[in-house]
């Protein structure tokens, strides 16, 4: 947890919101490795502004941060790491790595925690590389309910007993679990790609080519999960 009291920070960040403050400034909410910090960038709306080019949406940068008296620190420098300009490409993944920003800025409310960070940056850097989309968003829906703290058991059904290859389930919304259906919606290979995405980085599971097909299966149990 960080103590914003009286100090100057520099971090990795990303954009969550921003919202126009008086004639130029900018109120930005920010996701760091410290959590959510709120910062108001002066001037930044201004032609010249040396801000401005690197706290864009969907831009990873190097923030300077001062934490004064008040609550809300103040943004001094900025300067961009990387800019996922591959999302801008296609509407589908603007409106996708918005939604992710949402859920990330509600998350961070009241918990602090640096995957909430880590999630985001590897998520946008995947959509900005035309990563499946699919996959991108189950991962993210996982690993976000993961860091939160849900309870999801993907090991045993519910009754305990281990998940079985030649078996077909369905989800259990209040135990959080699989239970075993002859007609379910979920074999073996959507299981086993959800369990993958729950330990693993998204650059590692785009190379496991075979799992392709079972990627609209792992995001539904993945909203399951996160719901």
């Amino acid at each position: 947890m960080l103590e914003k009291k009286m100090i100057d920070l520099k971090t990795q960040a990303l954009v969550l919101r921003r919202t126009n403050y008086g004639e130029a400034d900018r109120i930005l909410n920010l996701i760091t490795p410290y959590g959510k910090i709120s910062a108001i960038a002066k001037g930044v709306r201004k032609p010249k502004s040396k801000l401005a080019g690197s706290v864009e949406m969907f831009t990873l940068f190097e923030a300077n941060l001062h934490f004064g008296k008040n609550e809300m620190a103040i943004l001094t420098g900025a300067s961009m790491v990387k800019f996922y300009n591959g999302i801008l490409k296609d509407l589908d993944r603007i409106n996708l790595a918005t939604d992710f920003l949402k859920k990330i800025n509600r998350a961070a409310e009241n918990l602090e925690t640096s995957e909430f960070f880590e999630i985001l940056n590897e998520s946008l850097e995947a959509l900005g590389n035309e990563m499946d989309k699919t996959t991108i968003e189950a991962w993210f829906l996982l690993n976000l309910a993961k860091a939160m703290g849900e309870q999801v058991n993907l090991t045993v059904d519910v009754e305990g007993n281990e998940l079985e290859a030649d078996e077909r389930y369905d989800w259990d919304m209040n135990e959080k679990a699989f239970f075993k259906n002859l007609n379910g919606k979920y074999d073996a290979n959507a299981i086993k790609l959800v369990r993958i995405m729950w330990g693993m980085d998204l650059k590692t599971i785009w190379r496991i080519k075979d799992f392709g097909e079972y990627a609209p299966k792992a995001l539904e149990i993945a909203k399951l999960c996160y719901n």
